[in-house]
């Protein structure tokens, strides 16, 4: 966790509210390079949004204001032709079922806290618990849920900016707490999500984006023969709720080391329950971007980097996906169909003081970035 002083904090406000003039919106047509906006409907009588960013080489990412969600990715491979690389709807009724999270923003934490308990100073918190004993993603409901407000910022890149303001209390956690998502993507293929957020009591904060992907394109073809490199020494345990026990591990000698190339599923049946769902502890950046994981699928030659300002990752099997979500095309979403690459916190820090901290003081700007990074090869 990043966190800028008083006197940044209230440049960045400034900034914030500068950006979110009305005038400022792009106004780019449909089809062309930079952003595009439909009407998606309406819920609880607030205005839903998809919009469209498309680089100058094509590729096209797709977001709505409906809980932050990346709802498609549109990319070629190697042989030029473009297919969709994450799991996604291509309307809002679907995302009104609950979903596993497809493309969410998640908070106000992202992962479990056991039994949706922590304590600041001499107080202890009690959360909305939605996972057996465990608070996950921020509860019954979360920011995957709420409709944020939205603006389109021009620029030497255009932005796409999401605001939502967490009221005290809400799922059970302290403080008003002001989040802004900036989500830009470049003619480099690479979307970048930056995170903002600022608070008027001390509260605990995890954000993350809880992107499926496959790079082939195809969810007929699971992601187990993806190749992937992980830039992590060390991997936090846990118990039989998925909570950290405390410690962190060594990869080495274990099905969770992906220092050097492997296929996602040459070790996956070694993997206690069913499949990868764990958190990496990466290299100590001191809040600088840095490269995290590398995922690979050799059919398509496309490759996904992922860099991170965060100490950790999730890394995700698509365990629990049973063929019930349907892509845009009709294909069922099945076990494996999918991976996810989650940048966060720890699961857990605010019970587990040993591990990097997330808490957030009055006066202080929580500040975080993440770059998705996708390329096809020959």
């Amino acid at each position: 966790m990043k966190i800028i002083t008083t006197l940044s904090a209230t440049i960045i406000l400034m900034t914030m509210l500068q950006a979110f003039n009305p005038k400022e919106e792009n106004k780019t047509a449909a089809g062309a390079a930079g952003i595009s906006r439909i009407s998606w409907g309406t819920l609880n009588g607030q205005e839903v949004w998809l919009y469209t960013f498309t680089n100058t080489q094509g590729a096209q990412v797709k977001i709505t204001n409906y809980g932050g969600i990346i709802t498609s990715w549109i990319t070629p491979d190697k042989h030029g032709q473009s297919a969709d690389v994450v799991m996604g709807f291509d309307n809002l009724e679907n995302y009104r079922e609950r979903h596993p999270y497809f493309g969410s923003v998640v908070g106000r934490y992202a992962n479990r806290i056991a039994n949706g308990k922590f304590s600041i100073g001499d107080r202890q918190y009690t959360l909305v618990v939605n996972n057996g004993p465990n608070h996950l993603h921020g509860g019954t409901i979360g920011f995957d849920q709420a409709v944020w407000g939205a603006a389109i910022v021009n620029g030497a890149t255009p932005v796409l900016q999401l605001r939502y303001l967490s009221k005290d209390g809400e799922e059970g956690y302290p403080g008003n707490l002001q989040v802004e998502v900036r989500y830009s993507f470049s003619d480099n293929n690479e979307l970048k999500i930056d995170y903002t957020a600022t608070t008027d009591q001390p509260t605990h904060l995890n954000l993350t984006n809880h992107s499926y992907f496959n790079l082939t394109g195809d969810v007929n073809h699971t992601i187990l023969d993806h190749s992937l490199v992980i830039k992590a020494e060390h991997y936090t345990p846990f118990n039989e709720h998925q909570i950290p026990v405390g410690k962190v591990s060594s990869v080495a000698g274990t099905p969770y080391d992906f220092r050097k190339v492997e296929k996602i599923g040459a070790r996956i049946r070694e993997v206690e329950g069913a499949g990868y769902d764990h958190n990496y502890v990466l290299p100590s950046n001191d809040g600088h971007l840095q490269l995290a994981a590398i995922a690979t699928d050799a059919v398509s030659g496309r490759k996904m980097e992922v860099f991170t300002t965060e100490p950790g990752m999730q890394f995700y099997t698509g365990n629990f996906l049973d063929g019930h979500f349907k892509t845009p095309e009709g294909k069922s979403i099945n076990k494996h169909a999918a991976f996810c690459l989650e940048t966060q916190h720890y699961p857990d820090s605010p019970n587990q003081p040993q591990f990097p901290t997330t808490l957030l003081l009055p006066g202080q700007t929580f500040h975080s970035t993440t770059v998705y990074r996708i390329t096809a090869g020959e």
